[in-house]
């Protein structure tokens, strides 16, 4: 079947395109035809079908080579950036099924999103600058419910209760300890401290039902010491260093993430307690339906290597 009736733009191939480039920039059929792997017979043939195609001469054939015609010199103004945007889409193309480009969103709980997510992100951009990694710092509840609504390709967090565990392909993270920060100067600082002394200040918790909430209770229960009284509830760590840099409050936080709010020059410090409280592991977890792309797969990747 005739391809005649096509508009030009569907007829043109790109080995058109770049014959008739290499014959623009060479000045001479058979160095034109070395460029793009061809023989000299078959590009002359590929060369007379685009003249045909196109209604007119492209080149002048002279002595001393070829030269572009006006219609030539339209067509290569043409070519030139048809074939840019070719090369463009190839690389990335290329750079997407790489890992090497594209976006990612990922969920965390703060520890491992300071301990694992962060690292693990600073050394997949060094290799492939061009993601475009969206992160979210939530509550496993949070995480899980943006997981199920497919905002994330995976999280760093713990599975609910009330969550379908068959639906989600999970890895195994790490078990968290919790610290109790304070500022510098607090009258606890500085020594060994027990439960039952830190029930003398107020608290600021996350949510009950939270992991370091239950870590928490659970730490007091299995001591027989009676639940903190003054109990601010939040998961915020704005409001935790708010409170914690300007009274005697004391925050539950992973050790990880208190001693990165610890660091010189922040005035804030943790309590050495004399009971360790644990935290169930996390976990890291993406559905089992849905695929990962070439980025996301690469950061998930670095991040099991960083846990």
């Amino acid at each position: 079947m005739s391809n005649m009736g096509l508009p030009l733009a569907t007829r043109l191939k790109p080995s058109q395109l770049r014959l008739v480039r290499s014959i623009h920039d060479t000045g001479k059929l058979q160095l034109a035809a070395e460029a793009v792997n061809m023989t000299q017979p078959s590009a002359s043939r590929l060369l007379a079908d685009i003249e045909a195609e196109v209604g007119g001469a492209l080149f002048d054939r002279q002595p001393r080579g070829m030269t572009a015609t006006a219609l030539g010199e339209a067509f290569v103004r043409h070519a030139q950036v048809i074939l840019a945007e070719l090369e463009s889409l190839a690389a990335e193309v290329g750079s997407l099924q790489s890992g090497k480009a594209g976006g990612v969103r990922v969920g965390s709980v703060t520890g491992p999103a300071v301990s694992a997510l962060l690292p693990a992100l600073m050394k997949v951009r060094r290799i492939a600058p061009d993601i475009q990694p969206t992160i979210e710092v939530a509550p496993s509840a949070e995480l899980m419910r943006g997981l199920e609504e497919g905002r994330f390709d995976f999280i760093i967090a713990r599975i609910s209760p009330d969550s379908d565990a068959r639906a989600y392909q999970a890895y195994p993270g790490r078990t968290e300890e919790v610290a109790f920060l304070v500022r510098e100067g607090h009258p606890l600082a500085g020594g060994r401290v027990s439960l039952q002394a830190a029930l003398e200040y107020d608290f600021l918790i996350q949510e009950p039902g939270s992991p370091i909430r239950l870590a928490f209770e659970q730490a007091f229960l299995e001591n027989r010491i009676a639940m903190p009284e003054r109990i601010t509830n939040s998961s915020s760590l704005l409001i935790a260093l708010s409170l914690v840099g300007q009274s005697d409050t004391i925050a539950t936080q992973t050790h990880e993430v208190a001693q990165m709010l610890s660091g010189i020059g922040t005035g804030l410090t943790t309590l050495d307690l004399d009971t360790a409280i644990s935290v169930p592991p996390f976990l890291v977890i993406h559905a089992r339906k849905r695929k990962l792309t070439s980025v996301a797969q690469r950061l998930l990747d670095e991040v099991l290597r960083h846990l």
